[in-house]
């Protein structure tokens, strides 16, 4: 989320609770390096067929873009009104969702236009936001996925647990392969989530993901998790110069 949200819980690897089945420990290895927009405050990330959508935070500097993936630049970009603290993004069906922070509205698009089509009551935090295919998946900062209808009506309440204890601060989102990736906020890890139990499976170590001589003053949290159409996984951080396409190896 944002800079001046308490530090985010440690997470450490274990067995799950209840189960024999050890927690899986990774961590990355860069496949290839694309150019990312170091004004970009990430904040949702993701691949709709072949383009790559990107929504971006901050009061005053809140977007909704398309973006080259070679380039890094903004194809297509839509700007906010000040008043709003832009957070995760998805397609889902015909529409696209834009979460707001803390002014409790999603904004909805249509997804092949991107007309404006409604503004929607949210009930709590926005953070994260992604999809199955079948129902969206949210974050709110907590230790808790909300799996929602289209009319963002709560279907299921599910805790996220890693040896039996909550993990909060879940952040930005993506389904991939079955299961659920998200960011921890203020920490360089990503927890890979079973959507049915909501149990930790395997989490992912970032660290020097970004290199030192990449970072600036500016520089801020790993958050920004894509899958392509190919299976290919990208991530990328807030005000980041680099986006990375990676895969995982055990540590």
């Amino acid at each position: 989320m944002r800079k001046f949200l308490f530090i985010g819980c440690i997470l450490l690897a274990a067995v799950s609770c209840g189960s024999s089945k050890k927690v899986r420990d990774y961590k990355v290895k860069v496949i290839r390096e694309y150019p990312h927009d170091v004004t970009s405050y990430t904040q949702g990330l993701f691949f709709h067929r072949d383009t790559l959508y990107e929504s971006t935070g901050q009061l005053g500097e809140s977007t909704f873009r398309t973006v080259d993936l070679e380039t890094g630049e903004a194809i297509t970009r839509m700007d906010f009104s000040r008043k709003y603290f832009i957070e995760g993004s998805v397609i889902f069906g015909d529409n696209l969702y834009i979460l707001t922070w803390t002014n409790r509205v999603v904004f909805l698009y249509d997804a092949a236009t991107r007309q404006y089509k409604a503004t929607l009551s949210y009930p709590r935090e926005g953070w994260g936001l992604t999809t199955d295919g079948k129902q969206l998946i949210a974050s709110d900062g907590s230790s808790f996925l909300y799996f929602m209808d289209a009319d963002l009506n709560v279907q299921r309440r599910q805790r996220v647990t890693l040896d039996g204890k909550s993990v909060r601060n879940l952040n930005e989102l993506e389904y991939i392969d079955g299961k659920v990736w998200a960011n921890v906020y203020t920490t360089d890890t990503i927890v890979i989530i079973d959507p049915a139990d909501g149990k930790v499976e395997a989490t992912v170590d970032c660290r020097g993901l970004l290199p030192y001589q990449e970072r600036t003053a500016d520089t801020d949290v790993l958050n920004g998790i894509a899958v392509d159409k190919d299976g290919r996984i990208f991530l990328t951080g807030k005000y980041w110069p680099k986006m990375y396409e990676i895969e995982l190896v055990k540590k």
